[in-house]
């Protein structure tokens, strides 16, 4: 049971293609996942990153490597800058400024939960990803509202107080519940653990469905700008977390890493705070259009890093 649930958690990628696909032609199947559901999916992912800590953990946070500042400098200051920058570009504002604002704000966003398990498949450093990824969670309840402040409040005006107290109830909240619960009920998140991985993978697939769902007209009437921003956003934040930290001299298990956590944000996070403070906007659509983005990317990543890793290893025993 345990390795069905572990599959089908690996299968991240072919899920959220397969489905925000289905999404385009069948919004009905999904758009029931609204409202409130949204925000509570979102909790239950984070609730699940919470099961998978221990306060022992945070002890390495304390003191950060090399490798975990150069990854969270590239989450909070490179992705924003991208973001901003290709909205400029591709002139996302002529379609609607809220488009923009939307993928400023997935730009802003930490690293998801995702990225540890492509990490792993990519025979990354693990340890490090789920550092940085904690670390740029809990940066991201002040972060994410000041950058998207900074950014994008010369296209509307943001609300970046309730943009910080809204990522304080879907992020802090939960993700302390689940190291509570591991502190205190060890034998209830020793029973949970396994599975929550897989209850996260569902509930971003169906937040993602469901904006897709929702905006379908959208996306199919805006053309090849609103397609190629968000694609255009992952694929510099990839490529520029594995320069830069290759730059810095990273091995390159650490430089996969920190490729990995910059090319892969919390889009769930991102299309959430779209919904609850841009109602009524398009503002979630390049959230959830980057969700299946970095996913296939990162995906592309781990078969080709998996077949170099296995070259050298072969070429290592010749």
């Amino acid at each position: 049971m345990r390795s069905t649930f572990a599959w089908m958690t690996h299968a991240f990628p072919l899920w959220i293609a397969v489905c925000s696909g289905l999404a385009l032609f069948f919004p009905e199947w999904f758009t029931w996942f609204k409202g409130p559901l949204i925000v509570y999916g979102l909790g239950i992912i984070m609730l699940g990153m919470g099961l998978t800590l221990t306060f022992e953990d945070f002890k390495e946070v304390v003191h950060l490597p090399k490798a975990g500042v150069i990854g969270i400098f590239c989450q909070f200051v490179i992705m924003p800058f991208l973001g901003w920058a290709i909205g400029k570009w591709l002139r996302l504002d002529e379609i609607d400024p809220m488009l923009a604002v939307g993928l400023i704000l997935v730009a802003c966003c930490p690293g998801g939960t995702a990225s540890n398990v492509v990490a792993f498949l990519a025979r990354a450093n693990v340890a490090l990803s789920v550092m940085m990824t904690v670390v740029s969670t809990f940066a991201a309840i002040l972060l994410t509202p000041v950058l998207t402040k900074w950014y994008a409040g010369t296209l509307v005006d943001v609300d970046a107080v309730g943009l910080c107290l809204s990522t304080i109830k879907v992020v802090f909240v939960p993700v302390m519940l689940g190291l509570l619960a591991n502190r205190f009920l060890p034998e209830l998140g020793k029973a949970v653990r396994p599975f929550s991985p897989f209850v996260s993978v569902v509930a971003i697939v169906l937040i993602v469905a469901s904006i897709i769902g929702q905006q379908r007209e959208v996306i199919l009437s805006s053309g090849w700008r609103l397609l190629a921003a968000p694609f255009l956003l992952h694929v510099g934040g990839f490529a520029l977390g594995y320069v830069i930290a290759r730059v810095f001299r990273l091995s390159e298990e650490s430089s996969r890493t920190i490729s990995i956590e910059v090319g892969m944000q919390n889009s769930g996070l991102g299309a959430t705070l779209a919904k609850t403070h841009f109602e009524g906007t398009v503002a979630p659509v390049p959230c959830a259009i980057s969700a299946v983005y970095h996913c296939l990317i990162g995906s592309f990543l781990v078969a080709f890093w998996r077949w170099r890793t296995g070259r050298a290893e072969k070429a290592g025993t010749d």
